[in-house]
């Protein structure tokens, strides 16, 4: 799913091609909100900072929308996470940085050249 592209809006089903774990995963390297859906229907929306899956009970744990927390949410508590938050780091790469450093510099040039010194033949 993640060939470089950003996961705003992604709604995964958790299953054998998509399982939890990788989900939380992707979910922890993401640099915005997300929504955990639990198994009651209640759902907790904010910022998901720690994942242990190397503990007799696996867990997320999350700040709010409001920074209230952390909640700790066992694995087995989750029905859905889903990527709701404006993703911070699409379009900041190292890619992007050089492409608008390059458009940067060709506008500086442009601006040299076309309203520059005066010809040396006048």
């Amino acid at each position: 799913m993640t060939d470089g592209a950003t996961l705003e809006g992604w709604a995964p089903e958790i299953g054998p091609a998509t399982p939890l774990e990788e989900i939380v995963d992707k979910a922890f390297d993401y640099r915005g909100n997300i929504t955990v859906v639990k198994t009651d229907g209640s759902e907790t929306v904010g910022y998901l900072f720690n994942r242990n899956r190397d503990v007799p009970v696996p867990f997320v744990q999350m700040f709010d929308l409001t920074g209230a927390g952390p909640y700790t949410i066992p694995y087995g508590e989750i029905r859905a996470i889903r990527f709701t938050g404006r993703d911070t780091a699409a379009g900041n790469s190292y890619a992007a940085w050089l492409r608008a450093k390059e458009a940067a510099k060709a506008a500086t040039h442009s601006e040299k050249d076309s309203g520059g010194a005066p010809s040396r033949g006048a």
